[in-house]
């Protein structure tokens, strides 16, 4: 099949792809105002419980960057990254323009900056130890968790630093988070991968998207698709195999921290993981090609975001991405045409805690109910519409999963039945409904300041299957 790579840039978009962007602000998931992370005491033990919400846009934004020094805890800070050169891991740190600067959201093309002579000096100098966590920013489209071992000195720009990678630990120290925010659909960057899919979003409460226009709830995307698949050689015209359907999503970031022990030592816990409801509605039609070796899959449309999460004064850039796919494995001998209603919920993530190391999460309530189901012909088929999603941090991969609905039919060499009742011959006919999620935790979950993870922990891999319709023709 040929496929057609484009991209969908979305009305409110800002101009670049959210690989170099977070995504714009949802309604926050506590009650502390914009542009005004809360540090709140914990009555137990003395630290800091900070809040956890997307980072605010406009005059209301925060300042860009964060920085912690040795025995304190994060800051806001007026400064900004000017500059950023991964290979060499050199910064530039200006004064960040009045008003708080860029917002942590916005596009990381590379600004205009302050005027030739300005520098981070103006809000106190960047000293060697410094811990600085930043938004997105040019050079560093994933943001900059990094510690300053060197200040080489003033350019026209601002101070330019040395920096070496550091983990969330150094940044947050013992402080205490945990959060879950809504990732905002008009702020995802979808790039199609064939032609046929179509991309809509709620930005807002009643509006009306997407086609036929559907109306979708507010903080959903969704994805419609309609693709012809590899059809068996010796099928006529009439059985030429395609899936279309849509895929509706609301994703939202879960983050926590607890370093009530010490940033000497690592978090005593920690979570990072990815949530939401996943609808469905879609079908598989036709006499699919017989599979040769692994199911065939193919991909569909690439989602991207990277939403920045205000942790206190932290901004802390997790980065999604999502590939939606159709799977089709068959023997090219039995004809299908089925569709089926998918819902339900997915949460996956790793999970930390000091004695016990890190430790997969994946948990899945998913139900369907058939729509229509005709099966011509013996043999057997099985169709998924699904998604591999990926969760990181400042660049850093942490969690992989994939989450496939799937559709299954099976016939005998007589059978020909339809849920209408008409049938034709003798035989049996079933169709099963169900789901697999499996993933892995990687090695960059030390980006936390944890203990090293030496391999891939696998999530544990969950399937469950269910009847939808069945029956036996000619009796």
């Amino acid at each position: 099949m040929r496929t057609l790579a484009r991209r969908l840039l979305l009305p409110g978009l800002t101009a670049l792809a959210l690989t170099t962007a977070g995504c714009s602000s949802p309604a926050p998931v506590n009650t502390a105002g914009p542009g005004s992370p809360a540090a709140l005491p914990s009555a137990s033990d003395g630290t800091q419980r900070l809040d956890v919400d997307a980072a605010p846009q406009g005059a209301a934004a925060p300042s860009p960057i964060a920085r912690t020094r040795g025995g304190q805890g994060p800051e806001k800070a007026p400064l900004k990254v000017a500059s950023f050169d991964k290979a060499s891991g050199r910064a530039v740190i200006s004064a960040a323009p009045q008003g708080g600067g860029a917002s942590p959201n916005r596009s990381a093309a590379p600004s205009k900056g302050p005027s030739a002579g300005s520098s981070a000096a103006a809000a106190g100098p960047v000293a060697v130890g410094d811990v600085i966590a930043s938004a997105p920013a040019p050079g560093a489209p994933d943001g900059l968790l990094a510690k300053v071992t060197e200040v080489v000195g003033k350019t026209d720009r601002g101070t330019e630093v040395k920096t070496a990678p550091t983990t969330l630990a150094a940044a947050l120290g013992d402080d205490k988070a945990d959060g879950k925010v809504p990732v905002d659909p008009a702020s995802v960057v979808v790039e199609a991968l064939m032609k046929g899919v179509t991309f809509s979003w709620a930005k807002g409460s009643g509006v009306t998207f997407g086609p036929q226009g559907a109306k979708l709830p507010l903080g959903n995307l969704r994805l419609d698709v309609d693709a012809a698949v590899d059809t068996a050689k010796d099928a006529p015209a009439s059985a030429g195999a395609s899936v279309t359907g849509f895929v509706q999503l609301a994703p939202q970031v879960e983050f926590s921290y607890d370093g009530s022990k010490g940033a000497g030592h690592g978090p005593d816990a920690a979570f990072l993981g990815m949530s939401g409801d996943w609808s469905s509605q879609w079908g598989l039609k036709g006499r699919a090609a017989a599979s040769t070796g692994a199911p065939k899959r193919i991909p569909f449309a690439k989602l991207r975001s990277n939403p920045v999460l205000q942790v206190g004064p932290v901004p802390v850039v997790v980065n999604l991405e999502l590939t939606c796919y159709i799977q089709v494995e068959a023997d090219g001998k039995v004809t299908l045409d089925v569709q089926q209603d998918v819902k339900g919920d997915f949460r996956v993530g790793g999970s930390y805690a000091t004695g016990k190391g890190w430790t997969p999460v994946s948990t899945s309530a998913v139900r369907s109910t058939p729509v229509k189901a005709t099966v011509t012909a013996g043999g057997r088929v099985k169709g998924a519409l699904g998604a591999e999603a990926s969760v990181g941090l400042y660049g850093a991969v942490g969690v992989t999963a994939d989450f496939a609905p799937y559709l299954r039919g099976e016939a005998d060499a007589s059978a020909s039945a339809s849920t209408d009742g008409k049938t034709s011959a003798n035989g049996s006919w079933a169709l099963y409904g169900g789901f697999d999620l499996s993933g892995q935790l990687q090695l960059q979950l030390s980006v936390f300041g944890t203990p090293v993870v030496e391999r891939r922990v696998p999530l544990g891999a969950l399937h469950r299957e269910w009847p939808l319709v069945s029956g036996r023709a000619g009796q």
